[in-house]
């Protein structure tokens, strides 16, 4: 699984990431989340500011702590929440056993992921909350899958 998520990470960078990105990215989020029937908290932000944000019917102000301790796990470690998660556990530990962090403001568990841009780092995160940890990873990777495909489109037409 290690591979795996490292590998998303390599292949999901981004050539720029702008305030209209984030709109369009988050955007891209919730309608994946309709189309699964969903319910989930969506967040994106960039240099600590919150670009976009939507909670959908059927969450709660629960979701977006669990956004935040996630992205926090993401701007610390330049990585995926799950990745750091599953690095610990690879180790034969957790992340609450060892991080030294606090879990009142910390969580590595899915759904928070790196936005990476081509020549400069990590400049952002995309996360949601509100399903099991692999599904919010699942979903946020397959919107950013989407939505470099997008990019990637427009720039060649």
């Amino acid at each position: 699984m290690l591979d795996e998520l490292a590998a998303q990470e390599q292949a999901l960078v981004l050539p720029r990431f702008t305030h209209d990105d984030a709109w369009r990215l988050g955007c891209l989020l919730v309608t994946l989340a309709r189309e699964r029937e969903a319910a989930v908290t969506v967040d994106i932000r960039r240099g600590g500011q919150c670009l976009f944000h939507y909670a959908m019917e059927g969450t709660t102000p629960d979701n977006d702590v669990w956004l935040e301790r996630k992205a926090r796990v993401v701007e610390r470690y330049a990585a995926a929440s799950l990745l750091v998660g599953e690095r610990f556990r690879a180790k034969g530990t957790t992340f609450e056993a060892s991080s030294r962090l606090d879990q009142d403001r910390y969580a590595a568990h899915g759904g928070a992921f790196p936005l990476r841009v081509t020549g400069v780092g990590v400049v952002g995160v995309a996360g949601v909350s509100g399903l099991p940890q692999a599904e919010d990873h699942a979903l946020v990777v397959a919107a950013l899958t989407r939505f470099l495909e997008e990019v990637r489109t427009s720039w060649s037409a």
